[in-house]
């Protein structure tokens, strides 16, 4: 791989497509860690919930743009859901979705 610069240009351009998402999710990630731990958790939740609240928050930082806030937001979005946790996130989106269903 070192002897082929068009792998490393890949990505490199890969990275610097997504690194918002990536910086989103990690931030996330850390931000349900310190939840974690100044909450008392145990192990076992802190090695579940915060790798799903990192990559909950990949998939949010991608929503600011549709509906109309600035693509910047997206990390303050990833970094919500890791401050409230999986649980209340999973609680919000079918609050959400109950709403929407009820209105179509």
């Amino acid at each position: 791989m070192p002897d082929r610069p068009e792998t490393w240009l890949w990505l490199a351009t890969w990275l610097e497509h997504n690194f918002p998402a990536l910086y989103a999710g990690a931030l996330a990630m850390l931000v349900a860690i310190w939840r974690i731990i100044y909450s008392g958790g145990r192990f076992r939740q802190l090695a579940l919930e915060a790798p799903l609240c990192g990559l909950l928050g990949v998939g949010v930082s991608y929503g600011p743009s549709l509906i109309g806030a600035p693509a910047e937001a997206g990390v303050f979005f990833a970094c919500m859901v890791g401050l409230f946790g999986v649980e209340a996130s999973r609680a919000a989106a079918a609050k959400f979705i109950r709403k929407k269903v009820d209105i179509l």
